[in-house]
């Protein structure tokens, strides 16, 4: 006959075995079901932020979004120019460096306007260079984009 300890002890490992096989069990379908995230588009992503009104930052910007699609080849790398503040007056129309910036949107740069920045300089869509995104808030887009893992520039 068994004593009481050994017999308590059997149990207790069956308990705790049967616990740990139940938790992968668990956890392996949780893996199972539990979406992957998705991968980049590109190996490398870059999100510029542009929140002057100098017409040579925003030149220093464009030139070094083209010189980061020349060096990473244009088809392994996605950038995004976010303007905001200030710098949402070089994404008007009739801007100084707008043909700078239809020419980096034609190389297949995203180029995004701040809505908060233009309601309150009272912007409409029409003063602004034709085809240029738009979000809601060019910081909370930076934030989620750094979040995602893009590379964060500033000019």
């Amino acid at each position: 006959m068994k004593d009481l300890s050994t017999t308590r002890r059997t149990m207790m490992t069956r308990s705790v075995t049967l616990a740990a096989v139940g938790a992968l069990s668990a956890g392996a379908s949780a893996a199972a079901v539990a979406p992957a995230a998705p991968a980049p588009a590109t190996p490398y992503r870059a999100a510029f932020q542009v929140s002057d009104a100098d017409p040579k930052k925003w030149s220093l910007t464009l030139g070094n979004v083209r010189n980061a699609q020349d060096a990473l080849g244009a088809a392994n790398i996605t950038i995004e120019i976010v303007a905001f503040g200030p710098g949402i007056g070089m994404l008007k129309a009739d801007s100084e460096v707008a043909a700078r910036v239809q020419e980096a949107m034609q190389a297949g740069i995203g180029v995004f306007a701040c809505q908060n920045t233009m309601h309150g300089m009272h912007l409409q869509p029409e003063d602004m260079i034709a085809k240029i995104g738009y979000v809601p808030a060019g910081v909370v887009e930076l934030i989620k984009r750094q979040t995602e893992g893009w590379a964060y520039m500033r000019s």
